[in-house]
């Protein structure tokens, strides 16, 4: 029998987590790193560390109202490292992009026009499906414009609710007005995908005001919806509030049940659910070719941004508290441009952990895993691999290998259940700050 434990443990984006890395000793060449790797569709991400203001429920790398000049120091940092980048990765082709944060449109329009510039020259950058997050105090019409004239496909805003009070209870003081007013701006501005992020288990939340966040970004049509449940992470706004408390049975009932209903409601509007997290409206066109993280690499621009090869992911320094953020955000401005030619901080994978995180990346999604292009990639089966699976199945989470709508509902349990031992004691090493 599998004892999962609690529904809601951890949000495993990414695999191995950014905690496990640790710095490299010595530190590789690009050139090295990515010497034999298949460089005809990779991802770009682009990563601006700045926001008006932080969140309370936030534990991105970001830093709030930055001092006067720091967001052109850094666009000309972030220039010099895309030259090195594009020098390591002669001929690289993209297939999609993302620039996100932090909240990129905190920078302003000149500011943004200046990050496409650099994108495109610097890193060869052309137009392709990209995406880039906003806020509603910054989803202005001019910021927008520059978005559009750049070709700028998909515009995320992180919303979280539609009422007031419980904005305020996540640490997230803004107004409705501002809301709809920032969504009437991105739908005004161009024919880019909108998605919107709602967030569930805000304290004094209930299902019936979650039912009016629902509805209120349902009036937009967006063709995305992403529901993220709250959680509450140290050195957070929440966090050095305890409230509410992370191990309390009560709360993760709560979540589970606004869940559920929230992909009942969203099904019955004609959304397909593509993860515990993702929905997206049936019908609405996707633009260019898709980008699979199993198989395809990540290069990452700017101090909080990743890098996927094959057999190392790679990245800067990370942490959360707002004087370590500051630090490394100090140290990426002050460095040579020669330095950005290395890889700093990051985590090897053999080819057990590669196969764990194909399995992983695949499972969590709703499509589930094709065991016939797994097969094709490791030259063995995923099953034998992987004999944690049968266990799943058992318990009634996965359906051959797709997880079950109880298995989407325990998507945040049953990834942190399948890291590695050796993933494991690497986060748990990991300190805080």
């Amino acid at each position: 029998m599998v004892n999962l434990g609690p529904p809601y443990q951890g949000y495993l984006y990414a695999y191995p987590h950014k905690t496990a890395y640790r710095p490299l000793d010595p530190r590789p060449r690009l050139a090295d790193v990515w010497a034999g790797e298949d460089t005809g569709a990779l991802f770009l991400y682009a990563h601006v560390p700045f926001c008006e203001m932080r969140c309370g429920f936030c534990n991105l790398f970001t830093r709030a109202n930055p001092p006067e000049g720091h967001a052109a120091a850094y666009l000309a940092q972030l220039r010099r490292q895309a030259r090195q980048v594009a020098d390591a990765l002669p001929g690289a082709r993209f297939a999609r992009a993302a620039i996100g944060g932090g909240t990129p449109t905190y920078l302003t329009a000149a500011e943004l026009t200046e990050l496409f510039d650099l994108l495109q020259e610097a890193a060869g950058l052309t137009r392709v499906p990209t995406s880039v997050e906003t806020s509603p105090a910054t989803a202005t019409p001019d910021r927008l414009a520059v978005l559009m004239d750049r070709g700028a496909t998909r515009i995320s805003i992180g919303v979280q609710s539609f009422l007031d009070a419980e904005a305020r209870a996540a640490g997230r003081p803004q107004r409705r007005a501002e809301v709809e007013r920032a969504l009437g701006a991105i739908r005004a501005a161009g024919p880019a995908e909108l998605n919107i992020d709602l967030i569930y288990g805000i304290p004094g939340q209930t299902r019936r005001t979650w039912d009016e966040s629902l509805t209120a970004a349902l009036a937009w049509a967006p063709e995305e919806l992403y529901l993220y449940p709250l959680y509450v992470r140290p050195l957070t706004g929440l966090g050095r509030r305890g409230d509410p408390t992370p191990s309390d049975p009560d709360w993760d009932a709560q979540r589970l049940a606004l869940y559920r209903h929230a992909a009942a409601r969203l099904a019955a509007e004609g959304y397909e659910q593509l993860s515990m997290r993702q929905f997206r409206r049936a019908g609405a066109p996707v633009e260019g070719p898709q980008y699979c993280c199993q198989d395809d690499g990540m290069i990452g621009l700017g101090c909080g941004a990743r890098s996927y090869t094959t057999a190392l992911h790679y990245s800067f320094d990370y942490a959360v508290g707002v004087r370590p953020v500051r630090a490394i955000i100090e140290d990426y401005l002050a460095r040579p441009e020669d330095d950005f030619a290395f890889a700093e901080v990051g985590f090897a994978l053999g080819g057990a952990e590669q196969r764990r995180r194909w399995l992983l990346k695949s499972l969590l999604r709703a499509e589930g895993l094709d065991a016939g292009r797994y097969a094709a990639r490791f030259g063995t089966g995923v099953d034998e691999d992987f004999p944690a699976l049968s266990r799943l199945r058992d318990a009634g989470y996965v359906d051959g290998h797709r997880l079950t709508a109880q298995g989407l509902a325990h998507s945040d349990a049953i990834g942190p259940w399948l890291i590695s031992a050796g993933v494991r004691a690497a986060m748990a090493g990991h300190v805080t700050r």
